[in-house]
């Protein structure tokens, strides 16, 4: 029963961290559009520094944006941050229920790093919050987080980053941390920087005075952050669903270029909305997703041969197959699971019977021969040997 109400409890985590993340992600995207194509208005006003003419859904909008306070406080007055504040709660609230709770199955790989779980979430934790401090004395440090010099070093620090949550935790808990992080950041940029600021304007309007435009200008700054960290965030969402990138052995140089990448898009479309189009952009990251694909295919299994369509392979008695599937696999791919936390079969896929063994062979040589990342830390210890012997099996069944 506990597991069962775990897996409600992830569902509903897991469908408002979407839904809230939706309307953050599509917040950031509309106003950073927003803000590059502003122009002049058409006629002068006082304090209007630029306007938007809009049509959407069969109705005329107009949008316009002060060079600093208007003349008195509006009656109502939007705030952007419930958005924000909700996909953080709730995002990490399903990094503790499912990587913290289940620490020794999802977090934990001592064939990466021979932790306690209690060690692993205490390295967890302190990592997503000294990230947090880190990015913002940094920030402070180098002109409110803007320049070539602060990209170059960000850079290098989410390299850093990448490569050390890899020699931590298990692939996919190394990436769900990268995003944390990200997350982290961009949550903490609105909460402790972008609100603040906001607030100091809506009180210097309110007191009839002056507000300090460096705080508007390193709160624009910080939202520029964000507007960039959302691509790569979003890859670290969906990245558990593609084992040949977090389960390859440098499985961290795939989650930087894919970052990369992301963020290369993100700054070709921010370009487009200041009126630059850099062409040459978009076709460059698509040629690094390529490039990329291409220096990440599995090598062949250990001890076995090419398996691209079974030619040449030997021959693999099905039983042997089987027993190694029923000792390392059915413990959690099961209708009935006997692993601890597993109400059941993960991603609904069940290993019981030699039809669904045969049928789910191509998934099984993806995460268990080519990635190599399940079983989950390995909990069923399952050798390399039985790994190659269940990639001939499965590369002989390509030649039938």
């Amino acid at each position: 029963m506990e597991a069962y109400i775990s897996g409600w409890l992830n569902l509903a985590l897991r469908w408002l961290h979407i839904v809230a993340g939706a309307a953050w992600i599509g917040t950031s995207f509309y106003f950073n559009w927003l803000n590059h194509s502003l122009r002049p208005p058409d006629e002068s006003k006082s304090g209007v520094s630029g306007e938007l003419w809009a049509v959407h859904g069969g109705e005329f909008f107009r949008v316009e944006k002060f060079s600093g306070a208007p003349a008195r406080m509006p009656r109502t007055l939007h705030w952007f941050k419930w958005e924000a504040y909700v996909t953080w709660l709730s995002g990490i609230s399903l990094l503790i229920l499912i990587y913290y709770l289940g620490a020794d199955v999802f977090l934990v790989d001592a064939a990466v790093a021979d932790l306690t779980p209690g060690a692993a979430v205490a390295f967890g934790v302190a990592i997503i919050a000294g990230a947090w401090f880190g990015y913002d004395l940094l920030c402070k440090a180098m002109n409110g987080g803007a320049g070539v010099a602060f990209t170059a070093v960000a850079a290098v620090l989410a390299l850093a980053l990448a490569w050390g949550l890899s020699q931590l935790f298990g692939s996919r808990a190394a990436y769900i941390h990268f995003g944390a992080t990200l997350g982290t950041l961009m949550a903490a940029n609105v909460f402790r920087v972008i609100i603040p600021s906001q607030k100091e304007m809506v009180a210097a309007l309110t007191e009839g005075r002056e507000s300090d435009p460096r705080t508007g200008r390193y709160a624009a700054l910080r939202s520029l952050h964000n507007n960039y960290m959302t691509l790569p965030v979003l890859f670290v969402m969906v990245s558990n669903h593609y084992p040949f990138t977090y389960g390859h052995a440098w499985n961290w140089a795939v989650l930087l270029a894919i970052s990369v990448i992301g963020v290369g898009t993100r700054h070709y479309f921010n370009l487009r909305h200041e009126g630059r189009n850099v062409r040459w952009i978009l076709p460059a990251a698509a040629l690094a997703m390529v490039a990329l694909a291409m220096v990440t295919q599995p090598a062949p299994p250990q001890g076995g041969t090419s398996i691209a369509n079974g030619a040449g392979v030997e021959s693999v008695p099905f039983f042997e197959v089987q027993a190694i599937v029923a000792k390392r696999c059915t413990p959690c791919h099961s209708a009935t699971p006997a692993q601890a936390g597993f109400a059941g079969a993960p991603s609904g896929l069940t290993l019981d019977t030699p039809d669904e063994i045969r049928l789910q062979a191509e998934r099984i040589q993806a995460v268990a021969v080519d990635a190599q990342t399940m079983p989950l830390g390995n909990l069923t210890g399952i050798t390399p040997e039985e790994r190659a012997l269940l990639g001939r099996w499965i590369a002989s069944q390509r030649n039938k």
